[in-house]
C-alpha cells in the first residue's frame, strides 16, 4: 500500500527535513506541500536542495487543502497546530511536529507557551524508557502523534535510563546544550545571522525558561521518576553550526551504585536500538558524527569526585530530534519496518 501525505510548513526547515527523509520512503507519495506565505511558489525556490520534488508548489495551509490524504505531517510553529489537527479528523494519521500537543499539564502549556491548550498525543520518542517498557510500544497503531522538541528528547534520552533503573537522582540534573540556530526555524531573527552567530557562543533562555523542560519533566517522570521530584538546570547556548546538538547532562549517582550498576542502567536500555547508541567506555560523541543521520551517540562517565553520571549525547537536531523522530514513529504507527528511509550513518567531513 502506498500512503498518500500532505507536509504544512513545508517550506520551512523542519518542514523540509521531513520531505527529504519522505521522497526516499518507498511506501508514500508526497502529494501536497503546504506554507503560509510562499504559497503559490514553487517548492523547490524555497528547497532547492530537494531536486526530486522540483514538480511540487507550496499550496496554502487550510484544512481543506490538508484533508484527504492518508497523512498529514504539521511542521508549523508552536501555537499553530491545534486549529489543523481540530479539524482532521477524519485523517488516519496525523502527526505534528511543533510542541501543540506534547504537554500533558496545561499548567505547564500556560506557563511555557501560553494560548489554548490542546490534548496531549503520543509522545514520539520510540526508545525512550517508559514504565518498565519503551515508548515505542503506544506508538503501535497510533493515529495521532507528537514528534519531540528536538532539545526535549536529546535530554530525556540521555537520562531516562538512569532514572528508570534508580542509579540516578532526578532531583538535580543540569544540562548545557551546544546547538545550532536551525532549531529556531527558518524566519528571520536578527540574535541568528550569520554576523552574530559566526566566531561566537550565545546562551538562550537561561534560568529555567525554556519551552522544553517541562517536557524533560514529563518524559522523566514516564521513565519511572516522581514528576514533583524532577528538577532541572537547562541551558542551551547558540553556536556556529548549522544543524547539531552536543548536550552534556549530569546528575547525582543514587542508592550507592556502582560503575557496573550505572554503566549496565545505559546498555540495558540502549543496547538492542538502532537509532540510540550508548559508545564503548571513555569515548565521546561529536555533532559531525551524526549530521544527516537518525542516530543519537552518547557517551558516559562516572565522576565519583563529584558523585555525579555525566552524560554527552549528540543528535542532528532536524533529524533525530525532529523529523527523523516523526517518520520513524509513523512507521511504527503503520506497522512498516522501523528504519525505513532512515540512516544511521552521518554526512562527514
Amino acid at each position: 500500500m502506498t500512503y498518500s501525505v500532505a507536509v504544512s510548513g513545508a517550506s520551512g526547515y523542519a518542514g523540509g527535513e521531513i520531505l527529504r527523509i519522505l521522497a526516499a520512503h518507498p511506501d508514500v507519495e508526497i502529494r501536497t506541500v503546504t506554507a503560509h506565505s510562499n504559497a503559490g511558489q514553487p517548492l523547490i525556490q524555497h528547497q532547492p536542495h530537494l531536486r526530486s520534488l522540483a514538480h511540487l508548489t507550496l499550496s496554502e495551509t487550510t484544512p481543506e487543502i490538508l484533508a484527504g490524504h492518508d497523512i498529514v505531517f504539521l511542521a508549523l510553529p508552536h501555537g499553530q497546530s491545534g486549529q489543523y489537527t481540530d479539524a482532521l479528523d477524519g485523517t488516519a494519521l496525523v502527526i505534528d511536529a511543533g510542541a501543540d500537543h506534547r504537554l500533558e499539564s496545561a499548567a505547564d502549556w500556560d506557563t511555557f507557551y501560553g494560548g489554548d491548550f490542546h490534548d496531549p498525543w503520543a509522545y514520539g520518542v520510540p526508545e525512550l524508557p517508559v514504565g518498565g517498557g519503551k515508548q515505542r510500544e503506544r506508538l503501535v497503531g497510533a493515529s495521532r502523534i507528537a514528534a519531540p522538541g528536538c532539545n526535549a528528547s536529546t535530554v530525556s534520552l540521555s537520562l531516562a535510563p538512569g532514572v528508570a533503573a534508580g542509579v540516578i537522582d532526578p532531583g538535580d540534573i543540569v544540562t548545557v546544550l551546544a546547538v545550532g540556530p536551525s532549531g529556531a526555524g527558518k524566519a528571520l531573527k536578527p540574535h541568528l545571522l550569520a554576523s552574530e552567530v559566526l566566531g561566537s557562543a550565545n546562551p538562550y533562555a537561561v534560568g529555567g525558561s525554556h519551552r522544553h523542560i517541562p517536557e524533560i519533566r514529563q518524559a522523566l517522570a514516564a521513565a519511572g521518576a516522581s514528576a514533583d521530584d524532577v528538577r532541572i538546570s537547562f541551558t542551551p547556548v547558540i553556536v556556529p553550526m548549522a544543524r547539531g546538538i552536543l548536550a552534556t547532562s549530569t546528575a547525582p549517582i543514587a542508592n550507592d551504585a556502582t560503575d557496573a550498576e550505572i554503566r549496565a542502567a545505559w546498555e540495558s536500555a540502549y543496547g538492542d536500538e538502532t537509532f540510540v547508541q550508548l559508545l564503548p567506555a571513555g569515548e565521546f560523541p561529536r555533532t559531525a558524527d551524526v549530521a544527516g543521520a537518525n542516530t543519537a551517540l552518547m557517551g558516559l562517565a562516572i565522576d565519583r569526585s563529584a558523585n555525579r553520571v555525566v552524560v554527552v549525547a549528540a543528535v542532528d537536531n532536524l533529524v533525530k530530534g525532529t523529523a527523523g523522530a516523526a517518520v520513524q514513529s509513523m512507521n511504527i504507527a503503520l506497522g512498516l519496518e522501523e528504519s525505513t528511509a532512515l540512516s544511521i550513518n552521518g554526512v562527514a567531513p
